[in-house]
Parts: structure tokens; C-alpha cells; sequence
């Protein structure tokens, strides 16, 4: 069987695709690898210890950055230290966490929500040792005064590494997170208002990672093991789930209860006939207004990747939130017994008014809608993605992604405007890409990967991303987080030296870079007639300008589209013998054959060998192991091979009982050999059925008197036997009854016994 998998698989990597939907590696036009003269900063926090970053936050002109104790406010331009507010546990609350069993690296004070409530006013709620607690700041001139404080019980999460999400609305801050020592209590809190504790249905486990607000309502973005799987398995979906802003609670036992509670499975996949599913997700952007194609669309783009133990994969994927409302506006799913399906529920079944919309005071809905949304919050229908299928797709052994930031409808000349990705992974890259067609449709995707830099060692994850500007029209900055360091760094490389003509400039693809005709070089976006195409060359879509001479190779490793002299970055750090900042291989694609996602594996070796040459290997060690199974199983089967005599099948039953004990008993003791020529001559019986005799009694079956006649046999019989009435004497030694009357004697109870005698020459 598993040779038979290994030629499928080959084959199919001979010809390039075993579904319509995966196409060819696409592979960065660039890789960079940042160096000290760049326009890059950095900032790394305490040196004694890890800071654990997760949160920034522009504040005016300023950056705040929460870690372990600590909240850094930095400078946006240079990221340098301004001001520092310092926020320790108490002596009591850290001996109790270590009390309760956690380790001391564990019992700090991790800041895990920041919010600004007001222009003047911060809220700040950190872990506080597993004790979460929640303050209040004013902030004049930089200054912050402390004001008030409050518990953190379902605001902020008790372990530092609970995902968690938190957003301030209107007033109120919305909440996705755990609200108990354990972690066992998964909560979506508005004060007072929350989830079911404990219930499965409403939420299972989850890891929260984003939420957003639009019109009435407030969403949740999370992964959680799937209630409606439970009978086939477990496996993880991802969800998006949504409350109304003016929910109120019900009425009696629902008075602190959601009452509008909703949530419905987002699908990230390769379509097909058998679609390949990215089922949990890792983060999420800001809704992104924008134009794609004829439609106009606010979307939010995700990061997904396949289970830990799974194939190894990561997606990105765009979902509109017209889409996601219409999902809420469809069927409920439900189980109607412990052992049957989820199916949707039929709409006679749905109560008036309808569950999970918003009301002017919901403390007034009727039981049976509050009742109904209690085990009906799971949607029947999922979230398609946006452009129908995944925009970046990496299969890597290597890396996940983990983070993701999108600068919206960045425009080129010619008035298109594309969405730029800026992806991280888990192992310290930054991957820059755009889908080339959707300025022009929603319904295809072309994958452009624009660059890759790898900005932090390989295993360091990207915890973090933000794209900020100084203004509407200012240069924005790419804001990176890890655990120890926040850097920042430009959103482009348009500039670059190594960028040395119309066709490397345009095939780059870049939508902050174009071909300046009157200055003759590669120029970044900003002021003069940078719309204008008589001036400026781009093709974000294609790669290629009929103004600019075909990109002739300078790489004379360069084989179908790709170099074969790729970076080499150290396993652990940046390759520090490469010259600071030095960008590799701009790459101009072959011309685009098919519309569909790309597998992208910058990780993977060049081609080396022919496809002709991979199937004859693969063929070729087929046919070897079998011949080779063949002569092994041959050769165990000799050697194994038992005595003829062992694998005969039972005697015939026409053979009569002492011939076989005269057999069984010639394999305990060994006879006297015979001579040759010497005859052996034994008698076997045979009863031959004869009509009954007129007087018939049971008892004339048995014999009266002796018959013997030794000529005639083969045994000698004891005198005796049985006495009385009905014995009978001439039963041998193996209890079996004789004929002493000759041949043709007949006995009076309708049988008569012959014998046949066989001769054997031995």
C-alpha cells in the first residue's frame, strides 16, 4: 500500500498538481535581509529579563508598548524610550500565585488589554500574578496619574500565554477571554452581561484572536473544538461570533445573559471536489474598506493554518462582512439527539420575534425566543472566503504564520488599488504580498509575493504587527513585534540600488513602486503625477510594461523563473558576512496560465532532476521492491515449510476407523518393515441396507450364536463377550462389529455384512 501511495505522489508531483485548485510554487520576487544602515529601528526593552510584548497602541505621536510590568512609551518616528510606567504585583498576590503552584516567571504583572477610554484617559488591566486587575490613568502631557483601580475577573485573562481580546466600545469594554483561575471558564463580558458558564454550546474551549465593531454590533473572532463534530471525531473550526451593542440582558434567570449571542463557522479552503481546509485561525486585521472589481466590499483578512499534527500549512483569507450578516441571517443548526446529525432547523421551528437580533430593550423578549438562542447560537451556513479561495497559501515544514496587517487600497498609476498583506511566521519573517487580480475581480486570485525578510532570528515568532502613517498621506511605518524587541521599518524598498531598470522595477510588483520615466529610475509613491501612466510604469497584475524592454537574467543560475543562488540566512541569526541590506533576485513570473491559489515554498530546493527522471526512479524502486518481496517471502516459505505429512487434510470418511489408528499409531511406532512382494490383505466390512423381515422386533438385531471363520479373517476375536440374553459375541478390539458367516451373511434385522478384501504389494 505504501508503494502505491509513493507512485501516486510522485506522479502527481510530476505533473505539478493532483487538484485543479494548487498551481506551481510562487516565490518572492525579493529577499531581504535588513541591515544597520537601513532606515531601521529597534527597540528591546528590559535586558535582565523577557518582556513578552503583545500589545502597541498609537497615542498621537507616541507608541505604547505593554510587556511584563511595564508599559514603554516610545517615540513613532525612532522608537526611542520617552517615558516609562512602571506596574508591579503586590508582595501578597505574587507569594500566593507561587503558592497556588505557578513557577515565578509566570506570577508578574503582563499587560494583556490597553484601551483609551476618553482623549485623556488610559485603561490598562495586566495578569497581576494570576490575580487580573484593571486601572485607570489620566494622561496630561505625557504624564500619567493613577486614579482608580478595580478587579480584572473576565476583563483580562489570569495566564500570560491565554489568548485573549478586548475592545472598547461606546463606553464599554467588550471582552473574549477566560474568567477563572483554570482557564476552564471561557467568557465573551460586557459588564454584566456574558456567556454560558460551562456550556459546550456556547462556547468550547476557544482561543480568542481579534475582535471589531460595525453598526449595532460587535464581533469575536476565535478557534474552538467543534460541538457539531463531536460524534465523528474532534477537530477545530474557526468562528466568528457577534452581540448587539444595546443588548440588556432578559428577563429572570436571562437578566445577565446575551441575549443576542450568534456565532457561525468561517471557512478558509481549497476548493474542490474535496476541499482542503485551513480550520484554525491565528489572527485578524481591521475591517478594510475597498473596491475590488465592480464590488465594493469591507473585508477583514485572516491567518490560518492547518492542526499541529496535520500537514503542515497556512493560508490567508478575506471574508466581507455583508457575507458574514447574511450568514446570521440564515438558518440555526441543531442536534436534535445525542446521537443524530446537526441538520438545519426548518423555519416553522424559529420563534417570532427572530433570535439574536437586536431589540430596543431585550429584557422584554418572550421565553421562547431566549430559550430557542440558549441551544441554537451555532449558524447552519459557514463564511465563504471572499475571493473563493485563499489569497496566500505556504506548505512548509519550516514556519506558520502567525501574524497579519493589511495597508487598504494603496494606489498605483492607472488609479487601480490593491490591499498589501504583511504577513509574519513563527520563525522572524515578514512576507509582503498582494492578490494581482483584485482590482479587476473578486472572483480569482493571483498570488504576488513580493518580498520576504527575514527581520528576526528563525525562532523567534512575530507576536505582533501594525501599519502606522503620520497622516493621511504620510509615510506609514511597519510596526513588528516579538517577545524581547519591537522594530520598525519602511513599507518598501523601492529605492534600491539593486532596482536598475524599467523591467525589474515593474516586475518587482510592488504597489508603493514605480518606473519614474523622466527621472529613469524606480520611485516610491508620493507627490507630482504619480497617477498618471504616461509618466509612471507599473503592472501589478502581469509584471510586464509594454514601454519597458523584456527583464533579461543577470543570475546565470537562473532556471525556468527562479535563481537557483537563493539567501542563505543563519539557522539562528541574520547571515551577518552579507552586505547590510542587500535584496536578491528580482524575479519576473512567466506569463499566468491559470486564476487559483499558489502554494508558496521559498524553503524548497530548485528542481534538480527532470520529470522523466523522477518517474523512472520512482518506477524503477516499484518494481525492485517487489522482486525483492517476492524472493524473501519465497525463501521464508522453504524455510518454514513443514513435513508433507502435517499438511494433509482430514481422511475421507469412506476409510474405516482402525485404518486411521493404524496410521496415527505408524507415526508413534514403527512397524516392522515388510519385505518386498509381501501381501497384506485386510477386510473392510460394509453394511448393505435390505428390506425388513416380515416379524421385525428390535431385538432380532442382535446376534443369537457364534459365527466365526478364522480362514476368512483378519483378526481373531476373544472367546466370551457379552452374556445373557441378547449378547453376542465377535467384537474387536476397536469396537467394531464383525461378520463371521461368510460374505453374504444376513443378518435378520435387515442388514446383511460383506466384505471386500484388499491386497497392497509393498
Amino acid at each position: 500500500m505504501e508503494l502505491v501511495l509513493l507512485v501516486i505522489l510522485a506522479s502527481c508531483v510530476a505533473v505539478h498538481h493532483c487538484g485543479s485548485s494548487w498551481q506551481e510554487n510562487v516565490r518572492p520576487k525579493m529577499y531581504v535581509q535588513l541591515g544597520a544602515e537601513d532606515d531601521v529601528h529597534r527597540f528591546s526593552g528590559n535586558d535582565t529579563h523577557t518582556d513578552y510584548f503583545r500589545l502597541v497602541m498609537r497615542d498621537g505621536e507616541s507608541l505604547l508598548v505593554g510587556g511584563r510590568n511595564v508599559v514603554y512609551n516610545l517615540t513613532f518616528s525612532e522608537l526611542g524610550e520617552q517615558q516609562r510606567l512602571i506596574w508591579y504585583s503586590n508582595e501578597h498576590d505574587a507569594k500566593m500565585c507561587v503558592m497556588k503552584g505557578k513557577d515565578e516567571e509566570n506570577c508578574q504583572n503582563y499587560i494583556r488589554v490597553m484601551a483609551k477610554t476618553a482623549q485623556s484617559r488610559l485603561l490598562l488591566c495586566g495578569t497581576n500574578a494570576f490575580k487580573p486587575i484593571c486601572r485607570e490613568y489620566n494622561v496630561l502631557s505625557r504624564n500619567y496619574t493613577f486614579e482608580k483601580e478595580k478587579a480584572g475577573q473576565a476583563l483580562c485573562p489570569y495566564d500570560p500565554r491565554h489568548n485573549s481580546t478586548a475592545i472598547y466600545v461606546d463606553g464599554d469594554l467588550y471582552t473574549g477571554t477566560v474568567a477563572d483561575f483554570s482557564g476552564m471558564d471561557p467568557i465573551i463580558y460586557r459588564e454584566p452581561l456574558q456567556t454560558e458558564q460551562y456550556d459546550s454550546m456556547s462556547l468550547n474551549a476557544p482561543d480568542f484572536v481579534g475582535s471589531m465593531t460595525q453598526g449595532d454590533f460587535v464581533y469575536f473572532f476565535f478557534r474552538e473544538t467543534a460541538v457539531e463534530y463531536i460524534n465523528c471525531g474532534k477537530a477545530v473550526y474557526s468562528r466568528v461570533a457577534r452581540v448587539c451593542k444595546n443588548d440588556r440582558g432578559g428577563p429572570h434567570r436571562f437578566r445577565n445573559r446575551w441575549t443576542s449571542f450568534l456565532k457561525s463557522r468561517l471557512n478558509c479552503s481549497v476548493t474542490g471536489e474535496f476541499p482542503f481546509y485551513f480550520n484554525e485561525i491565528q489572527s485578524t486585521t481591521e475591517l478594510i474598506d475597498g473596491k475590488y472589481g465592480d464590488v465594493s466590499a469591507q473585508l477583514i483578512y485572516g491567518t490560518f493554518t492547518t492542526p499541529p499534527n496535520s500537514i503542515s500549512g497556512s493560508a490567508v483569507c478575506a471574508f466581507s462582512l455583508q457575507e458574514i450578516t447574511d450568514t446570521f441571517e440564515g438558518n440555526f443548526k441543531e442536534q436534535a439527539a445525542i446521537n443524530t446529525n446537526w441538520l438545519p432547523v426548518i423555519s416553522n421551528k424559529v420563534p417570532d420575534p427572530r433570535p439574536g437580533q437586536c431589540h430596543n430593550d431585550s429584557r422584554t423578549l418572550p421565553d421562547l425566543t431566549l430559550n430557542f438562542i440558549k441551544t441554537h447560537s451555532l449558524m447552519d451556513e459557514s463564511v465563504p472566503s471572499f475571493f473563493g479561495q485563499p489569497i496566500v497559501i505556504r506548505t512548509s515544514f519550516h514556519y506558520r504564520f502567525t501574524e497579519i496587517a493589511v495597508d487598504p487600497q494603496v494606489k498605483v498609476p492607472g488609479s487601480k488599488a490593491y490591499d498589501v498583506l504583511f504577513i509574519g511566521t513563527d520563525n522572524g519573517k515578514i512576507i509582503k504580498a498582494v492578490n494581482g487580480l483584485s482590482a479587476e475581480t473578486r472572483d480569482g486570485v493571483r498570488t504576488v509575493v513580493v518580498e520576504e525578510i527575514q527581520l528576526f532570528p528563525v525562532h523567534v515568532p512575530v507576536r505582533g504587527i501594525k501599519i502606522m502613517k503620520n497622516g493621511p498621506k504620510g509615510e506609514g511605518r511597519l510596526i513588528v513585534v516579538s517577545d524581547s524587541e519591537v522594530q520598525s521599518l519602511r513599507l518598501h524598498r523601492c529605492d534600491s540600488n539593486k532596482i536598475s531598470s524599467c523591467s525589474e522595477c515593474v516586475a518587482l510588483q510592488d504597489p508603493y513602486c514605480a518606473w519614474d520615466k523622466v527621472q529613469g529610475k524606480c520611485r516610491s509613491k508620493g507627490p507630482g503625477k504619480w497617477g498618471e501612466e504616461s509618466y509612471f510604469f507599473q503592472s501589478v497584475a502581469s509584471g510586464e510594461h509594454i514601454a519597458c524592454p523584456p527583464l533579461k537574467s543577470k543570475d546565470a543560475g537562473y532556471v525556468g523563473g527562479l535563481s537557483s543562488n537563493q539567501p542563505k540566512f543563519n539557522e539562528h541569526m541574520p547571515n551577518k558576512d552579507q552586505p547590510d541590506g542587500q535584496i536578491i533576485n528580482i524575479i519576473q513570473e512567466k506569463p499566468y496560465e491559470n486564476i487559483g491559489p499558489s502554494v508558496t515554498a521559498t524553503d524548497a530546493l530548485p528542481n534538480q532532476y527532470s520529470v522523466e527522471t523522477l518517474i523512472t526512479a520512482v518506477v524503477a524502486g516499484a518494481v525492485s521492491a517487489l522482486v525483492v518481496g517476492f524472493i524473501a517471502g519465497y525463501l521464508c516459505g522453504r524455510k518454514c515449510h513443514k513435513d508433507e505429512d502435517d499438511n494433509l487434510p482430514y481422511p475421507d470418511t469412506e476409510y474405516e476407523y482402525f485404518e486411521q489408528r493404524q496410521n496415527m499409531n505408524s507415526r508413534i511406532t514403527a512397524e516392522p518393515k515388510l519385505l518386498p512382494q509381501e501381501e497384506v490383505t485386510y477386510a473392510e466390512p460394509v453394511l448393505v441396507p435390505q428390506p425388513p423381515p416380515k416379524n421385525y422386533s428390535p431385538k432380532s438385531t442382535l446376534r443369537k450364536g457364534p459365527h466365526q471363520n478364522n480362514a476368512e479373517t483378519l483378526f481373531q476375536f476373544q472367546d466370551g463377550g457379552y452374556n445373557g440374553r441378547d449378547n453376542y459375541r465377535g467384537r474387536d478390539n476397536f469396537g467394531t462389529l464383525r461378520s463371521h458367516q461368510g460374505d453374504n451373511f444376513r443378518r435378520p434385522d435387515g442388514f446383511a455384512t460383506t466384505r471386500s478384501v484388499k491386497k497392497v504389494y509393498l
